[in-house]
C-alpha cells in the first residue's frame, strides 16, 4: 500500500493528507438541517450529516491529494450509525482512488490486536466465507504495548498488502512525559523509532519505503530531524501542521533528499475552512466544499515553498 500511497503523491505533487475529522459544529446548517428532517435529531440523523458532508470535501478535493485520514472517534461518539457513516466514507474515499488512513491508534495484545487487525486491515471468517470489514488501506498503531501488540498488525499487512503508521513522537504539549523521558540516556522515542525501522524491515516495497510508517508531530522538527535518520525507509506521518502551531519551515526536516518520505495532515484547517469565510458562513456553510479545496491548494503551494 505503501507504493500506491507514494504513487498518488507523484501524481498530484500534493504530500497532503485530510483529515475528515468532523464534529457537527463543522457541518453546515442545510446539511444537518437536511438530514435531521430525515432521520430526526438523532445517532441515525448526525451520522448522515457527517457523511454527506464527507462526501462533498471528498469530491472538492480528491483530484488534488493522495490521501485521507478519518479519525474513528468522531464516528464512534455517533454510535453504530456513526460507525455505518465512517465504513461508508471510507468505501466512498476509496471509489475515488485515494488511499484511506483510518486513524484509529489501536493497540493491544494476544487475540485482541488480531481481532483490531483484522476489523481495519484484514477479514473475518464467518463460515465459509472470508469477509472484509471497515479495510481501510493503512492504520495508525500504538505501540506502548511493546511488540506483542504490533506483530498482528504486522502479519495482516504482509497478508493483504496493507500498511500501518506506528506513533513514535506524536503532536500533543504532553506527549513529552512519557515519550521524552530518558532510557539509558536515550528518549523513548528514538528506541521506539528504531523498533519501527526494524519491524517494517521485512515490508519493503517497490519503492523502497516500508509498509511500516510512523507518526511524528510537525510541532518537533528537531526531534523528527533526528528520527529521519533513525527510520530512513519510513514514510512519516506529519500531524500538528496549522491549526496546532506547526509551519511549512517545520517540515522540511521529515522528507528525504528524494522529496518523499512524509506526508501531512490538516484536519480543521481544510473541513473547517468555510467557518473563516463571512460570507460562507451567511449562506448557511454552502460553499464549504469549495472553501475546503482552496484550503488544500494553499497548503500545497505552502508546502511546495520549503524545497
Amino acid at each position: 500500500m505503501i507504493d500506491k500511497l507514494i504513487e498518488n503523491i507523484r501524481k498530484t505533487g500534493a504530500p497532503i493528507v485530510v483529515g475528515l475529522d468532523p464534529m457537527l459544529s463543522y457541518v453546515p446548517e442545510y446539511i444537518r438541517e437536511r438530514a435531521f428532517g430525515e432521520y430526526g435529531e438523532t445517532l441515525d440523523g448526525a451520522a448522515e450529516a457527517i457523511l454527506q458532508f464527507n462526501i462533498g470535501i471528498i469530491d472538492a478535493t480528491a483530484d488534488l491529494i493522495p490521501a485521507v485520514k478519518p479519525q474513528v472517534a468522531m464516528y464512534e461518539q455517533f454510535g453504530v450509525p456513526g460507525m455505518v457513516a465512517f465504513q461508508k466514507t471510507v468505501e466512498y474515499a476509496k471509489s475515488k482512488g485515494l488511499v484511506v488512513i483510518g486513524d484509529v491508534k489501536r493497540g493491544d495484545i494476544g487475540s485482541t490486536s488480531e481481532a483490531y487487525a483484522t476489523a481495519h486491515l484484514g477479514r473475518v471468517q464467518v463460515g465459509n466465507v472470508s469477509l472484509k470489514v471497515f479495510d481501510e488501506d493503512i492504520v495508525t498503531v500504538n505501540p506502548y504495548l511493546g511488540s506483542d501488540g504490533v506483530k498482528p498488525f504486522l502479519k495482516v499487512c504482509a497478508a493483504e498488502g496493507k500498511g500501518i503508521f506506528i506513533l513514535v513522537k506524536t503532536s500533543n504539549p504532553s506527549s513529552g512525559e512519557f515519550q521524552d523521558r530518558l532510557v539509558d540516556g536515550r528518549p523513548l522515542y528514538e528506541l521506539v523509532g528504531e523498533k519501527v525501522a526494524e519491524w517494517g524491515s521485512d515490508l519493503i516495497g517497490e519503492s523502497g519505503y516500508s509498509e511500516v510508517g510512523c507518526v511524528v508531530g510537525a510541532t518537533y522538527p528537531e526531534m523528527g530531524k533526528v528520527l529521519r535518520k533513525i527510520m530512513p525507509k519510513s514514510y512519516i506521518l506529519v500531524p500538528g501542521y496549522g491549526a496546532q502551531g506547526g509551519t511549512a519551515k517545520d517540515l522540511l526536516p521529515y522528507f528525504n533528499e528524494d522529496g518523499l518520505g512524509a506526508i501531512v495532515n490538516s484536519s480543521r484547517g481544510i473541513i473547517a475552512a468555510w467557518k473563516k469565510d463571512e460570507k460562507i458562513v451567511a449562506e448557511n456553510g454552502a460553499g464549504y466544499a469549495d472553501a475546503a479545496r482552496a484550503a488544500v491548494v494553499a497548503m500545497r503551494e505552502d508546502i511546495a515553498g520549503i524545497f
